[in-house]
């Protein structure tokens, strides 16, 4: 059975962790690199959190990360695979 995601809620979510992404990249030349990984590492439980209440859909929560990792390429790693993590 397909996922039925609320459009208004998914495109909020959507924007959050966008926006999310970009604050955290404008403050992470400012931190320490542990520090700056831990944030990230907090984002991608909220985004596997966001997935995982259907709030967003797997694929769409990976293009996120990955956009956000060509625009903001000093974002530390966290997020491989987001949809094999969720199913797991």
């Amino acid at each position: 059975m397909p996922i039925v995601i609320d459009e208004t809620r998914a495109e909020r979510t959507t924007r959050l962790l966008v926006a999310r992404l970009d604050a955290l990249a404008k403050i992470a030349s400012g931190l320490h690199q542990a520090e700056a990984t831990r944030l990230v590492e907090l984002a991608s439980v909220a985004t596997m959190h966001a997935v995982a209440l259907e709030t967003l859909h797997a694929e769409r929560a990976e293009a996120i990360w990955r956009g956000a990792h060509v625009r903001h390429p000093q974002l530390p790693e966290a997020v491989v695979a987001l949809s094999e993590r969720v199913a797991a």
